[in-house]
């Protein structure tokens, strides 16, 4: 049957028009994402509105996703998080960081135990398939590893986190606690040498690094030794945070510990410790070194409470 040239040139014409249309939405789609990225730091959920709005304009585009996902992530919405990155690894499976960004937001969900953390570990090792070089994913990897009491897995991708960004200092810390915990002191402390050689000074994580050593170096009843790393931990330490906290307790209590005693020392740090953690709600969470803090302070004549 021949079709008539009327009605190819109508064909033609509704074809011209349905192609300017899904274009002109791609454009409208384009410019609300553009408006939400001025107002996402502000006001995550009015973007959010926005980016939504512009991923039923068009469907097709990933990035609009990715970004309506990091606004869902501003506002600690892990579900709603997890399920835009699903639509937008479907339309880019190739790009490494939004396998991750999914891993991430489905392992805070099992973290408040709505999923199970097995659901985290695809979309890191996507993250790597995609990206063999993208250190954070071997690193959560590792995380979700533990959390299924898998160990040698665990130790082995935070090997891979420290090989593929050396100048990383937390990666190190991941993986001599692991290493502590399973009873390689050895293996621990060379890990957490490497990561003192390779930290820069100010470096927020080397706290944890001299908070680690100081374990190890208990271990082998090395007071002295330890004592120098907890000493290094203070200087570098947070003013707020139970990091702050705990040092004086730690340092407090070590020093207390030595033969003889660096007794004012100790009653400084014990003390500081007391006031911080012992009074108030605090006092529950900190129950145990209240006590001997306490025990302590009296034993050197500090008084305690």
């Amino acid at each position: 049957m021949k079709v008539g040239v009327v009605a190819i040139a109508g064909l033609i014409a509704a074809t011209a028009w349905g192609g300017l249309g899904c274009s002109r939405h791609r454009q409208e789609a384009v410019i609300l994402a553009n408006a939400a990225d001025k107002e996402v730091t502000v006001n995550p959920e009015g973007a959010a509105n926005k980016y939504d709005q512009a991923t039923k304009l068009d469907p097709t585009n990933h990035r609009i996703f990715f970004k309506l996902a990091m606004a869902y992530k501003k506002r600690e919405e892990w579900d709603k998080t997890a399920s835009t990155l699903s639509r937008a690894t479907q339309l880019a499976p190739k790009f490494a960081n939004y396998w991750f960004e999914r891993g991430w937001a489905l392992e805070q969900q099992a973290k408040k135990k709505t999923i199970s953390y097995e659901e985290a570990k695809e979309p890191y090792q996507k993250c790597i398939e995609n990206d063999p070089n993208f250190a954070d994913c071997y690193s959560q990897l590792g995380n979700v590893n533990l959390w299924t009491d898998d160990e040698q897995k665990a130790l082995e991708n935070f090997t891979k986190a420290v090989e593929h960004n050396p100048s990383e200092v937390r990666y190190y810390s991941q993986l001599a606690d692991l290493y502590i915990r399973l009873g390689y002191l050895q293996e621990a402390e060379q890990v957490l040498k490497e990561a003192k050689s390779m930290a820069k000074q100010g470096d927020k994580y080397l706290f944890g690094v001299h908070n680690l050593l100081a374990q190890v170096l208990q271990e082998r009843n090395d007071l002295a030794g330890m004592v120098s790393e907890l000493e290094a931990a203070k200087s570098v330490a947070p003013a707020e945070g139970p990091e702050s906290v705990l040092i004086l307790w730690s340092l407090g209590s070590t020093y207390a510990k030595l033969e003889p005693p660096r007794k004012q020392e100790a009653i400084q740090m014990l003390k500081g410790f007391s006031n911080r953690a012992c009074k108030g709600s605090k006092a529950a969470v900190y129950k145990t070194e209240c006590e001997t803090s306490n025990s302590l302070l009296a034993k050197l004549g500090g008084q305690g409470t």
